[in-house]
């Protein structure tokens, strides 16, 4: 019998996967923090033979180096793929024994489109086809984006998708298990997965990828194709020179002094406190980006690459959880940190500053004059349904555009309350007066706001 333990990265919208038998197993796309991995592997008794990558990622830092080395386990990587470390190059139809007593072997299957050197690896027992490892190209319902790499190659990495998810659904038997890296959250993914579990069989009754024509497919994939993180320039190159090893001890205390000196040299001082609690009292100039909302996403894709960051967070174990989700994009050492609360981190006698939060039916009970009503939503949101008279700036271009924002009280809103919660914060720093809309968005043409579409 073999087994495949998901290893869920919540917060990226990635999955990573140990699949193996009695006493070996394989390890997929594995994150930075490999301890994950390891404790897993633990857990079902078996070393990890292999590692595999199934492309050079552009959404997070990959811990696949230093397992391989901790394991002595063989690195497999794409032989397409520019690297500048010691591996094992793999190309296509390429197979690989991982539990001779389980008769489980790992097959691998080029499957260019989101990257040119993509690979997915099939697992089979006994020569049975009985999984498909497809990282970033047959995802559930969808595909990997193919618009990463190079601007030039995306239209012919797009046919590529297509080719590459067809190539896989006529190899494979319907009743494969389909187990992709990306798209349950991840900005790697064209859309986001309709439930978690899918197999080949139903991709084919579901994925455009193979449901229509080439040129269809194409064409409604690079019109729904939205912004990408602007920290996935980062992450290639360091994936591609191997990165180091992480460091996830507790960063240098900062005391009250020690924040306020680091927002006056123009450090970002980040608060992961969820919204309500940082409405209601914090560190003026800090930012907040809640510790359980998308933290490594958002503060990667909006912070200047390199500048120092000291983290405030409500206890040891919030922080400890932050600073790995933020090594899995390369930020690797927050230049100090401290928990509590305001009380702990202001100089005495200092007060913290607050602005108020709402509903939508508040914000339709308001007298409008000198109200700015600022949406942060993306443009693919925005499209269905907008607030009439709004203002539109991605949550990811708030802290470059503040400029833009006109005149009054500014009352911001995104989907659900999260990204509001974001934008309110670099509002709030920047002197504005605000209101965080702490709301879902449907609820806005229920309370008689005009909502207008298209």
């Amino acid at each position: 019998m073999f087994f495949v333990d998901v290893i869920e990265l919540e917060g990226l919208g990635n999955r990573s996967y140990l699949a193996g038998g009695e006493s070996a197993a394989v390890a997929v796309d594995p994150p930075r923090d490999i301890d994950q991995v390891l404790t897993a592997a633990a857990r079902r008794g078996v070393r990890i033979s292999h590692v595999v990558e199934t492309h050079i990622h552009n959404d997070y830092v990959t811990g696949g180096p230093e397992l391989a080395r901790i394991t002595g386990a063989a690195y497999l990587v794409p032989a397409g793929a520019n690297v500048s470390f010691t591996r094992t190059p793999v190309s296509d139809g390429d197979t690989v024994d991982i539990d001779t007593a389980a008769a489980l072997s790992l097959a691998a299957v080029a499957t260019p489109g989101h990257t040119p050197h993509h690979t997915a690896y099939v697992l089979r027992e006994a020569g049975h086809p009985v999984a498909a490892f497809t990282g970033g190209s047959l995802l559930i319902g969808t595909v990997g984006r193919p618009d990463l790499v190079e601007p030039r190659l995306t239209e012919r990495l797009a046919r590529d998708q297509h080719a590459s998810a067809r190539r896989l659904a006529e190899a494979l038997p319907d009743e494969t298990a389909v187990l992709p890296t990306h798209g349950f959250g991840s900005f790697c993914s064209s859309a986001q997965a309709d439930g978690d579990k899918t197999t080949i069989g139903r991709e084919k009754a579901a994925n455009a990828a193979l449901t229509v024509d080439v040129d269809t497919f194409v064409a409604e994939l690079l019109a729904g194709l939205e912004d990408v993180p602007a920290y996935y320039a980062h992450m290639g190159p360091a994936n591609s020179a191997g990165p180091a090893p992480v460091d996830l001890t507790p960063p240098a205390v900062a005391d009250p002094e020690a924040v306020a000196a680091r927002l006056a040299a123009g450090e970002w001082v980040v608060d992961l406190r969820n919204r309500i609690a940082f409405a209601e009292g914090h560190v003026a100039g800090s930012f907040n980006f809640e510790a359980d909302g998308k933290l490594a996403t958002y503060l990667a894709w909006m912070i200047p690459w390199g500048k120092p960051v000291t983290l405030l967070a409500e206890s040891a174990g919030q922080l400890a959880a932050a600073q790995r989700e933020l090594v899995r994009v390369g930020i690797d050492r927050p230049a100090t940190a401290a928990t509590g609360g305001p009380a702990d981190w202001l100089p005495d006698g200092a007060s913290p500053a607050t602005f108020p939060r709402a509903t939508f039916a508040q914000l339709a009970n308001q007298d409008l004059d000198g109200v700015v009503v600022l949406d942060v939503r993306r443009d693919s949101e925005r499209a269905e349904g907008r607030i009439e008279g709004s203002v539109h700036i991605p949550v990811h271009e708030v802290h470059r555009r503040l400029g833009e924002v006109p005149d009054g009280t500014v009352w911001v809103h995104c989907a659900g309350g999260m990204r509001a919660g974001i934008a309110a914060s670099l509002l709030d720093a920047a002197g504005r007066r605000v209101v965080a809309v702490d709301d879902a968005f449907d609820a806005a043409a229920d309370a008689g706001l005009t909502v207008l579409t298209g």
